[in-house]
């Protein structure tokens, strides 16, 4: 793995709150890949970058930055969320700097990562343009995102509607310190409140940047005692975001399974009870 151009910048206060940026040689602004690691939200960091990944970015001209951010033993989330969204607007901040094309932004990571992402890329802006500080006046818009085994929601109701019965996500270690919750407040309003503003899908809309999703796992049922992670990188999250897109298909072989694909602009149907997608009571996947 080649040295970082620059490593461990910090962009926040946590001591987590660093990346390592590679820049790609080229008399213009560069394209920028975000790399968001994976790990439940519970464990792992920027050095989860493959080395492959990396030159193959750079050989196309697209500099590089690999992203720390807080984990739930700190913080729960939204936390992950808002350090991803705070490093993307730090870059930008310093795009001239870097000789970076702020407005070629795309994101890319597995599971967490992939969620990470995913949250990024379909939530309104939060730039607040009226801020005494510059780096929060940027964008956290994307312009693509590219993941792996991608969770579009944290919402055990959610991964029940796909097939997957309760105790589902609940099983998972992820799950309680992502929320932040007891076991006993599972069920009640303050956590489906967690659930909608954590998952991705609540905030999908038409005018979201286009998505490419895979994943390496079949498309079967499972039960409360099934692998958690076959249910947690279940192709099943992709497939519910294309619905309505003209439909998926398996478009190769991977170890596990078939690898879904599912690319392209990313949609969902207006409530028709005019109010905010955190107020939905439940999630209905029909199209």
């Amino acid at each position: 793995m080649p040295a970082p151009t620059h490593a461990n910048v910090p962009y926040g206060p946590h001591a987590r709150n660093v990346f390592d940026l590679w820049l790609a040689e080229s008399e213009k602004p560069t394209p920028l890949v975000l790399f968001i690691h994976g790990g439940g939200f519970r464990q792992g960091d920027k050095s989860k970058l493959g080395r492959t990944s990396l030159a193959r970015h750079l050989g196309a001209g697209y500099s590089v930055a690999a992203v720390n951010y807080r984990l739930t033993n700190v913080a729960p989330a939204p936390a992950a969320y808002l350090d991803c969204a705070r490093a993307l607007q730090f870059l930008r901040y310093n795009a001239k700097k870097w000789n970076l094309d702020k407005t070629r932004v795309a994101s890319t990571g597995g599971s967490a990562g992939a969620g990470t992402s995913m949250w990024l890329a379909f939530h309104d802006d939060l730039a607040d343009p009226g801020s005494s500080d510059p780096v929060a006046r940027e964008s956290t818009r994307l312009t693509c995102i590219s993941v792996n085994n991608g969770q579009c929601s944290y919402d055990p109701r959610f991964v029940a509607e796909l097939g997957f019965p309760r105790p589902n996500l609940e099983r998972h270690k992820l799950f309680f310190p992502f929320y932040g919750i007891a076991r006993d407040e599972v069920d009640t309003p303050k956590a489906y409140k967690l659930y909608e503003q954590a998952a991705a899908i609540t905030y999908l809309t038409p005018d979201d940047p286009p998505a490419l999703l895979t994943y390496g796992y079949p498309d079967k049922d499972a039960d409360p005692a099934s692998n958690l992670g076959a249910v947690v990188h279940h192709p099943r999250f992709g497939i519910a975001l294309k619905r309505g897109r003209g439909g998926t298909r398996p478009s190769t072989q991977g170890r596990n399974g078939p690898i879904w694909t599912m690319e392209g602009r990313l949609s969902r149907r207006p409530l028709s009870n005019g109010r905010s997608p955190c107020e939905r009571p439940a999630y209905r996947l029909s199209p």
